[in-house]
């Protein structure tokens, strides 16, 4: 726990507790075993504390004109010890299915060392070898970018269960998916 919080990035926003990554940083030493104990807790318990569940979602500026807001994406700050909690359930996740080979190869999304880029230079590689030997083939792209918001909850940790997901973390993610809140915030104001 100590080793995560000396290597928190001084520079990102803070959360809807108001906490900066550079306290925590700078306060390793001291919290480190604090946060522990209430993160095994929360595991174990399967409760998420309430700060873990709140977000301030911001606008922020990509690209061309600032008055267009077409040109703003909405960003979701949580707090920092939530999203540590949040990487420490990942790591679980990603141990137990690593160990039991559930992603193939082909899997790219949300997997260390491959993007779209690695899947679209795959997909290239599939092509261009299938034209080099005369196939034919049909090409369908399908963009499944919002597909998370719209997957039923209950389906989503039916499938935790079934790939042997342990109990205690399918129960947090139902405990961290279930009550969350956001609230706008723009240039210091904030919606209820």
């Amino acid at each position: 726990m100590r080793d995560h919080l000396r290597i928190l990035d001084n520079h990102k926003s803070l959360g809807p507790d108001g906490m900066h990554p550079w306290v925590l940083r700078e306060l390793a030493d001291f919290v480190a075993e604090p946060l522990s104990i209430i993160f095994e807790r929360s595991w174990r318990t399967g409760e998420v504390p309430e700060d873990g569940r709140k977000a301030n979602v911001t606008p922020v500026f990509k690209k061309g004109k600032k008055e267009d807001l077409g040109n703003y994406r909405p960003v979701s700050l949580t707090s920092i010890p939530g999203k540590m909690m949040e990487q420490l359930i990942l790591d679980v996740i990603m141990k137990q299915v690593e160990e039991k080979e559930d992603i193939r190869s082909s899997q790219h999304g949300f997997t260390k060392g491959k993007s779209c880029l690695t899947n679209l230079i795959a997909f290239y590689n599939g092509m261009t070898g299938w034209v080099d030997e005369g196939r034919a083939m049909d090409v369908v792209y399908l963009d499944f970018s919002k597909a998370i918001d719209t997957v039923s909850r209950n389906i989503l940790l039916g499938k935790f269960r079934k790939c042997g997901l342990d109990e205690w973390s399918v129960r947090w993610i139902e405990n961290w998916l279930n009550g969350r809140t956001q609230r706008v915030v723009i240039s210091g104001a904030e919606s209820s």
